[in-house]
């Protein structure tokens, strides 16, 4: 989603206030400066700050980390580079490791660079201790009804992540919660996928019963089907990234830069620890940015490893860039968007640091522009048996012979590397 959903698609279909208005310049661009009247007339100019990050249990856990030492030997900083990491981890024995995962999980669950299995032990732990928290919490008398039924939600939320075949890479139940989880066999990967979603992503919207493809775990989820089905003699992995802190809903936060620069530093800090916890070093990696997602990835990308191969956007609403010769990246830039796409009448400029720049589908950004047959409205990218998730399996798989390019831009797949 992005930041107009909140309201329920208010600018899709028929009822689209830019529906019929004329196309020149000067008429989108008036109706960006309204856009940001109203933004700040209803959030204040004071929603836009760096938050500070919220005190709970990872902050009490990193606390005790740095405090704490481990086999009489201090403890890594747990902002240290993945390589780093690794080496101390390939120093403890598989019992030690173990021990530290059971003893400070949600820092071991969230380090880049420790092996991927003490990972997903880690954040089992600290899955059943966030569990525990929320059933007590749903029968606590000092809270509201309507906090004892957000417990409720999110102690189910839990007990579904803590499946036997669910591999969660990072977990934090702090605020709204952050959370990721890889879909395949990421040790052995060649090819890793990475899903990054938009606004109102947080632990509750981390996966949907109705509209599963609308939220992370069901697109990546679907991505990895269809890159399986598409080209299995490709090992790939899939991770359902929303490790960060995504605006909400309707407000100047969805309109700027600043949650997508936390989470660009996020993003280059996974994607970077992914050589170390593959065994294939020549690893590629492709994202796939929905939405405010694709902020993100338009922040992150100049400071990209040259093994981000792809990133694909869909459903942008700009990626903070006028062209994509600016993103300063050598990986393939690609752009799709449904044509009933309410983000399309969204005006793509910025204004006083609101706004994320350019449509990356105009002619003139310089993506490729790849087909989203049969994908419908802003949320049916991911959806099975779309030209939109067919066209993400082939980039993600990196068989670019298989592209169906949009009719804009029928030379799309002729790819060099």
């Amino acid at each position: 989603m992005t930041y107009f959903s909140a309201l329920g698609n208010p600018l899709s279909g028929s009822d689209s206030p830019w529906t019929g208005v004329p196309g020149n310049t000067a008429w989108r661009a008036l109706l960006a400066l309204a856009v940001v009247f109203v933004l700040l007339v209803t959030t204040g100019w004071t929603a836009i700050r760096k938050h500070e990050q919220a005190e709970g249990p990872r902050a009490a856990a990193l606390l005790a980390w740095e405090k704490g030492s481990f086999a009489g030997r201090h403890l890594p900083d747990p902002d240290s580079r993945a390589s780093g990491i690794a080496r101390f981890f390939s120093s403890l024995s598989p019992e030690q490791q173990h021990r530290l995962a059971r003893r400070y999980p949600l820092v071991v669950g969230n380090l880049g660079g420790a092996p991927l299995k003490v990972r997903y032990e880690a954040n089992r732990a600290a899955l059943v201790d966030a569990r525990d928290v929320e059933r007590k919490r749903m029968v606590d008398d000092r809270l509201t009804d309507e906090g004892r039924q957000e417990a409720g939600r999110r102690m189910h939320r839990f007990e579904a992540m803590l499946r036997p075949d669910r591999q969660i890479l990072a977990f934090d139940p702090t605020g709204r919660g952050r959370a990721a989880e890889v879909f395949g066999d990421l040790d052995r990967a060649q090819r890793v996928s990475v899903v990054v979603p938009g606004v109102d992503t947080d632990l509750l919207t981390f996966q949907r019963s109705w509209r599963p493809y609308s939220a992370p775990v069901g697109m990546a989820s679907s991505l990895q089907k269809e890159q399986r089905r598409t080209a299995p003699q490709v090992r790939t992995a899939t991770i359902a990234w929303a490790d960060y802190e995504a605006p909400v809903g309707l407000g100047v936060d969805a309109a700027s830069g600043g949650p997508a620069e936390d989470g660009a530093k996020r993003l280059n800090s996974l994607v970077r620890s992914l050589p170390s916890t593959a065994r294939d070093s020549r690893v590629e990696v492709a994202l796939f940015c929905h939405s405010y997602g694709s902020v993100v990835c338009g922040v992150a990308a100049d400071d990209l490893p040259r093994r981000v191969t792809d990133i694909a956007v869909a459903g942008s609403p700009g990626m903070r860039v006028d062209g994509a010769e600016e993103l300063g990246t050598a990986a393939h830039i690609w752009a799709m968007r449904d044509r009933d796409d309410w983000i399309a009448d969204v005006p793509h400029m910025n204004f006083g640091g609101l706004g994320h720049g350019a449509d990356p589908v105009s002619d003139s950004f310089g993506s490729r522009h790849l087909s989203a047959g049969a994908a419908v409205g802003h949320t049916g990218y991911f959806v099975p048996r779309t030209r939109s998730l067919a066209n993400f399996a082939a980039v993600g798989t990196g068989s670019y012979g298989n592209v169906d390019c949009d009719a804009s831009d029928p030379d799309c797949a002729a790819v060099t590397d």
